[in-house]
């Protein structure tokens, strides 16, 4: 197999016998398996390679692989890790244009979400750890008892488990291991069936990077194997923590295993970000980043703005101005949005149609007639209104081109709306007035509430994570490196 890991194909391989196999990643080799999935592109229908799936063996091996690491790596010094960070970063700055490339064609996503937030926020990302690792320190406290001393260590888990989803694969997945990695602890990635090359990409950026064999180590399956391979990573019991990005649903289920290993987790999950526009806002920045916020990858990620809540009395200019600004950033003349699967597509013309029956209308938009094509990925955004609580669409996540707009009269009815639901991960406020807009945001339950701009909003120097079920603990910033950092406290008498 070539370095790379593609056998000389173009990532835009076609489906026939020269398909590749993408290769598992453990102790610094790449191993091929006698089992493998096939890897579609969600824009064409067409296997575009295969993806080696591994057994619960191989997860033993990259277990194993990722201990036996652990010694040597949780000594090096911060500079040693803060190097191979920035090489990492400048590595994968040069090879944006391949890496972009891998993501559009295993996730359908357009250019600008890949190429133009997914690489450039991952590069700042592992720069900004790279330079945050020599701050991390123990303390010195007084203790209460003449003659007594203490020291407060802070040192990394162990071997860390991270496990991320397929729709932001570099920022999700590079997350999931370089805040542990940067304090000390080896880590194993689990990519989703998605998008494995992806992963398999960071995986390669890294080990061009310098780090050392078995400080990472990349892992896909087949979706029937999940069970079996993520409950054995998490009751091995080398893995000391483990961190999740995805489904609300499938975070449960992760967390009740972690929580019956007694093991400690960090989960993004889930969302139905609100975007309240105030009666002093600026109508067309509102309409144009609500736009963006709701429609932005088709709605696949889990900050999207899934409801628009809106002052009563500009509620006829800014439905217009949305419109518009819909029409304008997605119009009819070019192709629909890509999702990532037909389950997408289905589920969001299920929850539609549920809320249509019982009295929501459309605004934008208009609803295919059922059932949707078992192989169709695209749809266009739909945005409706009067959604009201019995609707599925009320409370579900929709993960796709669908948002809903809502009309109140104050304040505190915008808040209690944006508070009826059971995430709590983002929020936007569109107002002139500052004041105002902090008021507002300190009473929304949310992990972030930004300020004229759209609910999507991720950068390095900021924690990201959740309340409610949306999760708990943070990525990102000083946070980031400490969630993947324990403390020891010793003590001494003179």
């Amino acid at each position: 197999m070539s370095t790379n890991g593609t056998n000389g194909a173009s990532p835009d391989g076609a489906n026939d016998s020269s398909v590749q196999i993408i290769p598992l990643q453990i102790n610094g080799e790449e191993v091929k398996t006698s089992t493998t999935f096939d890897v579609v592109n969600p824009s064409t229908g067409k296997v575009i390679w295969k993806s080696a799936s591994a057994s619960k063996e191989d997860a033993i091996h990259a277990v194993e692989a990722a201990q036996a690491a652990f010694p040597a790596w949780s000594n090096t010094k911060p500079a040693k890790r803060r190097d191979i960070m920035l090489k990492a970063a400048e590595i994968l700055q040069s090879r944006a244009e391949e890496l972009g490339g891998y993501m559009m064609t295993e996730t359908g996503s357009e250019a600008p979400f890949a190429t133009g937030f997914n690489i450039p926020t991952s590069v700042e990302m592992l720069k900004d750890i790279a330079g945050r690792i020599v701050t991390i320190a123990g303390t010195v406290p007084v203790c209460g008892e003449e003659g007594t001393n203490a020291i407060v260590y802070k040192e990394p888990y162990g071997v860390v488990l991270g496990i991320a989803p397929w729709n932001a694969p570099y920022i999700l997945g590079f997350r999931a291991v370089a805040y542990a990695l940067a304090a000390g602890n080896t880590t194993i990635l689990k990519a989703p069936e998605f998008s494995p090359r992806c992963y398999w990409a960071i995986g390669s950026v890294f080990q061009q990077a310098g780090l050392p064999a078995g400080c990472l180590n990349v892992l896909a399956h087949r979706p029937e194997d999940a069970a079996a391979v993520t409950t054995l990573l998490i009751e091995h019991p080398a893995v000391k923590k483990i961190n999740f990005t995805g489904s609300t649903h499938v975070g449960g289920i992760i967390a009740a295993a972690a929580g019956k290993a007694l093991k400690p987790v960090l989960m993004e999950l889930g969302g139905k970000a609100s975007a309240i526009v105030l009666e002093d806002a600026d109508l067309q920045n509102a309409a144009t980043q609500c736009a963006l916020g709701a429609f932005f990858h088709s709605g696949q990620v889990c900050m999207a703005t899934e409801r628009i809540i809106v002052h009563s009395s500009i509620a006829t200019p800014f439905t217009t101005a949305l419109s518009t600004a819909i029409a304008t950033l997605f119009p009819a003349s070019a192709p629909a949005p890509v999702l990532v699967s037909p389950a997408g597509v289905q589920k969001n013309h299920a929850l539609v149609t549920d809320a249509l029956a019982h009295g929501a209308a459309l605004t934008v938009g208009s609803l295919p007639p059922p059932p949707p094509s078992p192989t169709r990925t695209r749809m266009r955004p739909l945005l409706l209104s009067r959604v009201a609580p019995p609707m599925a669409l009320y409370h579900t996540e929709s993960f796709g081109p669908t948002a809903a707009l809502f009309l109140v009269d104050d304040d505190a009815h915008a808040v209690a709306l944006a508070n009826d639901t059971a995430y709590g991960l983002t929020c936007a406020v569109f107002t002139r007035d500052l004041g105002r807009a902090l008021r507002v945001a300190r009473a929304v339950e949310s992990g972030a509430v930004h300020v004229n701009g759209m609910t999507i909003h991720d950068e390095p120097a900021l924690p990201h994570g959740g309340v409610k079920r949306s999760g708990f603990g943070r990525f990102g910033a000083q946070m980031g490196l400490e969630e993947f950092l324990r403390t020891k406290t010793v003590t001494w008498r003179d």
